[in-house]
Protein backbone atom coordinates (compact mmCIF):
# COMPACT_ATOMS: atom_id res chain seq x y z
CA UNK A 1 0.00 0.00 0.00
CA UNK A 2 0.87 3.25 -0.60
CA UNK A 3 2.02 5.75 1.77
CA UNK A 4 -0.35 8.35 0.71
CA UNK A 5 -3.48 5.62 1.26
CA UNK A 6 -1.68 4.58 3.98
CA UNK A 7 -2.20 8.28 5.94
CA UNK A 8 -5.41 8.68 4.69
CA UNK A 9 -6.73 4.79 6.56
CA UNK A 10 -4.70 6.14 9.62
CA UNK A 11 -6.53 9.25 9.55
CA UNK A 12 -9.86 7.60 9.23
CA UNK A 13 -9.09 5.25 11.85
CA UNK A 14 -7.83 7.58 14.45
CA UNK A 15 -10.61 10.06 14.16
CA UNK A 16 -13.30 7.55 14.15
CA UNK A 17 -11.65 6.01 17.04
CA UNK A 18 -11.31 9.20 18.97
CA UNK A 19 -15.07 10.66 18.08
CA UNK A 20 -16.36 7.02 19.41
CA UNK A 21 -14.24 5.28 21.99
CA UNK A 22 -15.76 7.01 25.28
CA UNK A 23 -19.90 5.84 23.97
CA UNK A 24 -18.50 2.69 23.10
CA UNK A 25 -16.76 2.36 26.76
CA UNK A 26 -20.00 3.47 27.90
CA UNK A 27 -21.95 0.32 25.65
CA UNK A 28 -19.40 -2.35 26.78
CA UNK A 29 -19.73 -1.57 30.89
CA UNK A 30 -23.35 -1.59 30.56
CA UNK A 31 -23.68 -3.91 28.12
CA UNK A 32 -22.02 -6.44 29.96
CA UNK A 33 -24.54 -6.95 32.70
CA UNK A 34 -27.25 -6.62 30.19
CA UNK A 35 -26.26 -9.86 28.16
CA UNK A 36 -27.28 -11.33 31.48
CA UNK A 37 -30.45 -9.93 32.13
CA UNK A 38 -32.79 -12.53 32.51
CA UNK A 39 -29.92 -14.62 34.73
CA UNK A 40 -29.77 -11.43 36.92
CA UNK A 41 -33.86 -10.54 37.07
CA UNK A 42 -34.60 -14.43 38.11
CA UNK A 43 -31.38 -14.18 40.70
CA UNK A 44 -32.84 -10.69 42.27
CA UNK A 45 -36.33 -11.86 42.05
CA UNK A 46 -37.22 -9.05 39.57
CA UNK A 47 -38.50 -11.54 37.24
CA UNK A 48 -40.98 -14.94 38.13
CA UNK A 49 -39.20 -17.83 37.81
CA UNK A 50 -41.78 -20.26 36.80
CA UNK A 51 -41.84 -23.49 35.03
CA UNK A 52 -45.14 -25.22 32.96
CA UNK A 53 -46.92 -25.41 29.94
CA UNK A 54 -47.12 -22.00 27.57
CA UNK A 55 -49.59 -19.28 28.34
CA UNK A 56 -50.25 -18.81 24.37
CA UNK A 57 -51.50 -22.07 24.48
CA UNK A 58 -55.01 -23.60 24.50
CA UNK A 59 -56.97 -26.14 26.85
CA UNK A 60 -59.19 -26.64 29.87
CA UNK A 61 -56.08 -25.83 31.92
CA UNK A 62 -56.03 -22.57 31.02
CA UNK A 63 -58.44 -19.45 31.57
CA UNK A 64 -59.80 -17.40 28.61
CA UNK A 65 -58.33 -14.66 27.23
CA UNK A 66 -60.86 -12.52 28.32
CA UNK A 67 -61.15 -13.65 31.86
CA UNK A 68 -57.66 -12.08 31.70
CA UNK A 69 -58.13 -9.11 30.40
CA UNK A 70 -61.49 -7.94 32.42
CA UNK A 71 -58.93 -8.87 36.11
CA UNK A 72 -55.97 -6.27 34.06
CA UNK A 73 -58.69 -4.23 33.26
CA UNK A 74 -60.54 -4.47 36.60
CA UNK A 75 -57.22 -4.13 38.68
CA UNK A 76 -56.37 -0.89 36.51
CA UNK A 77 -59.88 1.26 36.70
CA UNK A 78 -60.45 4.05 33.49
CA UNK A 79 -57.51 2.43 31.30
CA UNK A 80 -57.51 0.73 28.34
CA UNK A 81 -55.22 -2.38 27.14
CA UNK A 82 -52.07 -1.98 24.88
CA UNK A 83 -50.39 -5.38 24.49
CA UNK A 84 -50.92 -8.76 25.53
CA UNK A 85 -47.64 -10.98 26.10
CA UNK A 86 -47.19 -14.64 25.59
CA UNK A 87 -44.73 -17.02 27.28
CA UNK A 88 -44.19 -19.65 25.31
CA UNK A 89 -42.74 -21.80 28.20
CA UNK A 90 -44.08 -20.69 31.02
CA UNK A 91 -48.13 -19.81 32.50
CA UNK A 92 -47.30 -16.27 32.58
CA UNK A 93 -49.27 -13.95 30.39
CA UNK A 94 -48.58 -10.05 31.17
CA UNK A 95 -51.09 -7.13 30.01
CA UNK A 96 -50.28 -3.57 29.58
CA UNK A 97 -52.77 -0.89 30.32
CA UNK A 98 -52.29 2.50 29.95
CA UNK A 99 -54.26 6.45 30.31
CA UNK A 100 -55.38 5.90 26.50
CA UNK A 101 -53.86 3.39 23.62
CA UNK A 102 -51.60 6.06 22.23
CA UNK A 103 -49.74 6.73 26.08
CA UNK A 104 -46.22 6.79 25.86
CA UNK A 105 -44.24 4.04 27.66
CA UNK A 106 -43.44 6.08 30.65
CA UNK A 107 -47.35 6.08 31.52
CA UNK A 108 -48.07 2.34 30.95
CA UNK A 109 -48.43 -0.55 33.65
CA UNK A 110 -46.86 -4.12 32.66
CA UNK A 111 -49.73 -6.69 34.74
CA UNK A 112 -48.37 -10.36 35.04
CA UNK A 113 -51.00 -13.15 35.31
CA UNK A 114 -50.98 -17.14 35.89
CA UNK A 115 -53.01 -18.11 33.39
CA UNK A 116 -53.51 -21.17 35.04
CA UNK A 117 -54.67 -19.98 38.29
CA UNK A 118 -56.14 -17.01 36.41
CA UNK A 119 -54.72 -14.84 39.59
CA UNK A 120 -51.52 -11.77 39.77
CA UNK A 121 -47.92 -12.54 39.54
CA UNK A 122 -46.82 -9.49 40.27
CA UNK A 123 -46.50 -5.97 38.06
CA UNK A 124 -43.18 -5.34 36.38
CA UNK A 125 -41.75 -2.01 37.48
CA UNK A 126 -39.62 0.05 35.62
CA UNK A 127 -36.95 1.01 37.91
CA UNK A 128 -33.44 -0.69 39.33
CA UNK A 129 -30.00 -1.34 38.21
CA UNK A 130 -30.92 -3.38 35.05
CA UNK A 131 -33.57 -0.74 33.54
CA UNK A 132 -30.93 2.57 34.52
CA UNK A 133 -28.66 0.48 32.86
CA UNK A 134 -30.70 -0.85 29.61
CA UNK A 135 -32.07 3.21 29.53
CA UNK A 136 -28.08 4.49 29.53
CA UNK A 137 -27.37 1.62 27.01
CA UNK A 138 -30.42 2.49 24.81
CA UNK A 139 -30.80 6.06 24.54
CA UNK A 140 -28.89 7.43 27.41
CA UNK A 141 -32.26 9.23 28.87
CA UNK A 142 -32.65 11.02 25.42
CA UNK A 143 -35.51 9.11 23.35
CA UNK A 144 -35.14 8.97 19.90
CA UNK A 145 -32.47 11.47 19.39
CA UNK A 146 -29.83 9.41 22.15
CA UNK A 147 -30.62 6.39 20.16
CA UNK A 148 -30.17 8.07 17.02
CA UNK A 149 -26.96 9.36 18.41
CA UNK A 150 -25.74 6.37 19.62
CA UNK A 151 -26.44 5.04 16.28
CA UNK A 152 -24.33 7.21 14.27
CA UNK A 153 -21.32 6.02 17.09
CA UNK A 154 -21.89 2.84 16.11
CA UNK A 155 -21.39 3.82 12.07
CA UNK A 156 -17.99 5.19 13.28
CA UNK A 157 -16.82 2.37 15.24
CA UNK A 158 -17.59 -0.24 12.00
CA UNK A 159 -15.50 2.57 9.74
CA UNK A 160 -12.91 2.29 13.04
CA UNK A 161 -13.06 -1.67 12.28
CA UNK A 162 -12.59 -1.46 8.52
CA UNK A 163 -9.80 0.91 9.11
CA UNK A 164 -8.12 -0.95 11.37
CA UNK A 165 -7.96 -4.04 9.36
CA UNK A 166 -6.44 -2.09 6.56
CA UNK A 167 -3.76 -0.80 8.92
CA UNK A 168 -3.58 -4.09 10.17
CA UNK A 169 -2.42 -5.77 6.94
CA UNK A 170 1.36 -3.82 6.49
CA UNK A 171 1.81 -3.86 10.39
CA UNK A 172 1.94 -7.42 10.33
CA UNK A 173 3.62 -7.91 7.21
CA UNK A 174 7.30 -9.29 9.01
CA UNK A 175 5.28 -10.68 12.02
CA UNK A 176 3.69 -13.86 13.40
CA UNK A 177 -0.17 -13.84 14.35
CA UNK A 178 -0.41 -13.44 17.87
CA UNK A 179 3.06 -11.81 18.34
CA UNK A 180 3.33 -9.81 21.63
CA UNK A 181 6.52 -8.40 22.36
CA UNK A 182 6.98 -8.31 25.89
CA UNK A 183 10.39 -7.36 26.16
CA UNK A 184 10.28 -4.28 24.73
CA UNK A 185 8.89 -1.41 25.28
CA UNK A 186 5.76 -0.65 26.83
CA UNK A 187 3.63 1.12 23.95
CA UNK A 188 4.86 -1.77 21.76
CA UNK A 189 3.61 -4.14 23.73
CA UNK A 190 0.22 -2.62 23.95
CA UNK A 191 -0.02 -1.82 20.25
CA UNK A 192 0.75 -6.13 20.01
CA UNK A 193 -2.10 -6.50 22.74
CA UNK A 194 -4.52 -3.68 20.51
CA UNK A 195 -3.80 -5.50 17.26
CA UNK A 196 -4.52 -8.95 18.32
CA UNK A 197 -7.33 -8.88 20.08
CA UNK A 198 -8.79 -6.69 17.63
CA UNK A 199 -8.43 -9.15 15.04
CA UNK A 200 -9.75 -11.86 17.43
CA UNK A 201 -13.05 -9.98 17.94
CA UNK A 202 -12.76 -8.70 14.37
CA UNK A 203 -16.47 -10.50 13.32
CA UNK A 204 -18.10 -10.00 16.69
CA UNK A 205 -17.06 -6.44 16.62
CA UNK A 206 -18.65 -5.90 13.46
CA UNK A 207 -21.81 -7.60 13.99
CA UNK A 208 -22.61 -6.31 17.26
CA UNK A 209 -21.65 -2.61 15.91
CA UNK A 210 -24.06 -3.09 12.91
CA UNK A 211 -26.87 -4.69 14.81
CA UNK A 212 -26.22 -1.58 17.39
CA UNK A 213 -26.98 0.71 14.44
CA UNK A 214 -29.97 -1.50 13.38
CA UNK A 215 -31.39 -1.34 16.94
CA UNK A 216 -31.11 2.38 16.93
CA UNK A 217 -33.34 2.89 14.20
CA UNK A 218 -35.84 0.84 15.66
CA UNK A 219 -37.93 3.64 15.85
CA UNK A 220 -38.16 4.62 12.35
CA UNK A 221 -38.05 1.39 10.94
CA UNK A 222 -41.30 0.59 12.69
CA UNK A 223 -42.95 4.02 12.12
CA UNK A 224 -42.29 2.90 7.86
CA UNK A 225 -43.84 -0.20 8.28
CA UNK A 226 -46.96 1.49 10.07
CA UNK A 227 -47.06 3.76 6.94
CA UNK A 228 -46.50 1.28 4.03
CA UNK A 229 -47.37 -2.56 5.08
CA UNK A 230 -49.64 -1.36 7.95
CA UNK A 231 -51.70 1.14 5.94
CA UNK A 232 -52.26 -1.22 3.08
CA UNK A 233 -53.76 -4.26 5.23
CA UNK A 234 -56.13 -1.60 7.07
CA UNK A 235 -56.84 0.45 3.54
CA UNK A 236 -60.55 -0.89 3.94
CA UNK A 237 -60.38 1.32 6.99
CA UNK A 238 -58.65 4.33 5.89
CA UNK A 239 -61.24 7.30 7.28
CA UNK A 240 -63.41 5.46 9.94
CA UNK A 241 -63.26 7.13 13.42
CA UNK A 242 -61.36 5.11 16.05
CA UNK A 243 -63.19 2.06 17.58
CA UNK A 244 -64.04 2.67 21.41
CA UNK A 245 -63.00 0.39 23.70
CA UNK A 246 -66.65 -0.20 24.69
CA UNK A 247 -66.81 -1.95 21.47
CA UNK A 248 -63.91 -3.99 21.65
CA UNK A 249 -65.09 -7.62 21.29
CA UNK A 250 -64.02 -11.47 22.61
CA UNK A 251 -59.81 -11.80 22.28
CA UNK A 252 -60.85 -15.56 22.53
CA UNK A 253 -62.58 -15.36 19.00
CA UNK A 254 -59.97 -13.11 17.86
CA UNK A 255 -57.31 -15.10 18.64
CA UNK A 256 -59.12 -18.38 17.65
CA UNK A 257 -59.40 -17.11 13.38
CA UNK A 258 -55.96 -15.88 14.20
CA UNK A 259 -54.44 -19.55 15.02
CA UNK A 260 -56.57 -20.63 12.03
CA UNK A 261 -54.89 -18.17 9.61
CA UNK A 262 -51.31 -19.01 10.91
CA UNK A 263 -51.57 -23.08 11.80
CA UNK A 264 -48.85 -24.23 13.65
CA UNK A 265 -47.03 -20.82 14.95
CA UNK A 266 -47.55 -19.69 18.42
CA UNK A 267 -48.56 -16.37 19.55
CA UNK A 268 -46.25 -13.88 20.95
CA UNK A 269 -48.41 -10.84 21.55
CA UNK A 270 -51.56 -9.18 21.19
CA UNK A 271 -51.77 -5.22 19.59
CA UNK A 272 -55.01 -3.57 20.70
CA UNK A 273 -56.33 -1.04 18.73
CA UNK A 274 -54.66 2.81 18.44
CA UNK A 275 -51.19 1.58 19.60
CA UNK A 276 -48.11 1.51 17.46
CA UNK A 277 -48.72 -2.17 16.04
CA UNK A 278 -51.91 -1.63 15.39
CA UNK A 279 -54.71 -0.18 13.21
CA UNK A 280 -57.11 1.89 14.99
CA UNK A 281 -59.81 -0.90 14.38
CA UNK A 282 -57.82 -3.78 14.56
CA UNK A 283 -55.89 -6.63 17.46
CA UNK A 284 -53.20 -7.43 16.40
CA UNK A 285 -52.04 -11.33 16.75
CA UNK A 286 -47.96 -11.56 16.51
CA UNK A 287 -46.99 -15.12 15.56
CA UNK A 288 -43.69 -16.23 15.61
CA UNK A 289 -42.59 -19.78 14.06
CA UNK A 290 -41.91 -22.99 16.21
CA UNK A 291 -38.07 -23.21 15.38
CA UNK A 292 -35.17 -21.70 16.90
CA UNK A 293 -34.31 -19.22 13.53
CA UNK A 294 -38.85 -18.79 12.74
CA UNK A 295 -39.44 -17.67 16.19
CA UNK A 296 -37.51 -14.42 16.04
CA UNK A 297 -39.57 -13.23 12.82
CA UNK A 298 -42.62 -12.06 13.55
CA UNK A 299 -46.13 -12.27 11.44
CA UNK A 300 -49.32 -10.18 12.03
CA UNK A 301 -52.63 -11.39 11.67
CA UNK A 302 -55.04 -8.47 11.39
CA UNK A 303 -58.50 -8.72 13.32
CA UNK A 304 -61.43 -6.56 13.53
CA UNK A 305 -61.83 -6.18 16.75
CA UNK A 306 -65.35 -5.39 16.64
CA UNK A 307 -66.17 -8.25 14.83
CA UNK A 308 -63.82 -10.72 15.66
CA UNK A 309 -63.04 -11.73 11.44
CA UNK A 310 -59.56 -11.72 9.95
CA UNK A 311 -58.91 -8.81 7.86
CA UNK A 312 -55.11 -9.51 6.91
CA UNK A 313 -51.82 -11.27 7.51
CA UNK A 314 -48.88 -10.80 5.62
CA UNK A 315 -44.40 -11.81 6.83
CA UNK A 316 -43.06 -8.43 8.17
CA UNK A 317 -40.99 -6.86 5.38
CA UNK A 318 -37.10 -7.02 5.53
CA UNK A 319 -36.41 -4.35 7.35
CA UNK A 320 -38.68 -4.98 10.52
CA UNK A 321 -36.84 -8.80 10.25
CA UNK A 322 -34.00 -7.08 9.86
CA UNK A 323 -34.48 -5.17 13.74
CA UNK A 324 -36.20 -8.71 14.60
CA UNK A 325 -32.95 -10.77 14.46
CA UNK A 326 -30.69 -7.78 15.59
CA UNK A 327 -32.34 -7.20 18.86
CA UNK A 328 -31.29 -10.96 20.17
CA UNK A 329 -28.14 -10.87 18.10
CA UNK A 330 -26.76 -7.96 20.04
CA UNK A 331 -27.21 -9.70 23.21
CA UNK A 332 -26.26 -12.54 22.06
CA UNK A 333 -29.87 -14.46 23.29
CA UNK A 334 -29.30 -17.39 20.54
CA UNK A 335 -27.22 -19.63 22.30
CA UNK A 336 -28.06 -20.03 25.93
CA UNK A 337 -25.85 -19.19 28.71
CA UNK A 338 -22.59 -20.67 26.72
CA UNK A 339 -22.86 -17.94 23.96
CA UNK A 340 -24.00 -15.33 26.39
CA UNK A 341 -20.60 -16.16 27.85
CA UNK A 342 -18.80 -15.84 25.00
CA UNK A 343 -20.80 -12.19 24.51
CA UNK A 344 -19.25 -11.30 27.52
CA UNK A 345 -15.29 -12.76 27.22
CA UNK A 346 -15.99 -10.93 23.53
CA UNK A 347 -17.07 -7.53 25.43
CA UNK A 348 -14.24 -7.71 27.59
CA UNK A 349 -11.57 -7.90 24.41
CA UNK A 350 -13.42 -5.08 22.78
CA UNK A 351 -12.71 -3.02 26.12
CA UNK A 352 -9.24 -3.75 26.16
CA UNK A 353 -9.27 -2.86 22.23
CA UNK A 354 -10.83 0.30 23.12
CA UNK A 355 -8.72 1.33 25.95
CA UNK A 356 -5.50 -0.06 24.17
CA UNK A 357 -6.08 2.59 21.99
CA UNK A 358 -7.07 5.39 23.87
CA UNK A 359 -3.64 5.06 25.80
CA UNK A 360 -1.41 4.24 22.89
CA UNK A 361 -3.07 8.13 21.31
CA UNK A 362 -2.58 9.73 24.91
CA UNK A 363 1.10 8.39 24.78
CA UNK A 364 2.25 10.08 21.24
CA UNK A 365 -0.12 11.98 21.05
CA UNK A 366 2.25 15.09 19.82
CA UNK A 367 3.96 12.71 17.03
CA UNK A 368 3.87 14.18 13.31
CA UNK A 369 1.30 12.00 11.30
CA UNK A 370 4.44 10.58 8.86
CA UNK A 371 5.87 9.17 12.38
CA UNK A 372 2.61 7.48 12.92
CA UNK A 373 2.57 5.95 9.31
CA UNK A 374 6.26 4.74 9.52
CA UNK A 375 5.22 2.82 12.72
CA UNK A 376 2.29 0.92 10.83
CA UNK A 377 4.55 0.11 8.03
CA UNK A 378 7.67 -1.20 9.90
CA UNK A 379 5.88 -3.43 11.80
CA UNK A 380 5.86 -1.04 15.22
CA UNK A 381 9.82 -0.97 15.62
CA UNK A 382 9.96 2.54 14.43
CA UNK A 383 8.25 4.27 17.19
CA UNK A 384 7.14 7.91 16.83
CA UNK A 385 8.99 10.47 19.02
CA UNK A 386 7.78 12.38 21.71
Amino acid sequence: MRTRSLRIWYLVHKWTSLICTAFLLMLCLTGLPLIFHDEIEVMTGEAPAMQGAGSSGDGPSLQPLDVMLGKALAARPGEVPVFMAFDNETPILTVTTAPAPDSPGSAMTIQLFNRVTGEPAGQVVEEGVMHFLLQLHTDMFMGLPGMLFLGAMGVLFFAAIVSGVVLYAPFMRKLEFGTIRVSRSRRLKWLDYHNLLGIVALAWMSVVGLTGVINALATPIIKVWQMSELAEMTGAYAGRPALPPARYGSLDKAMAAARQALPGNNPQFIAFPGGSYSSKHHYAVFFQGNTPLTQRALTPALIDAETGELTDVRPMPWYTLALLYSQPLHFGDYGGLPLKMLWAALTLFTIVVLGSGLYLWLGKRRAPLAARVREVESGGLVAPAE
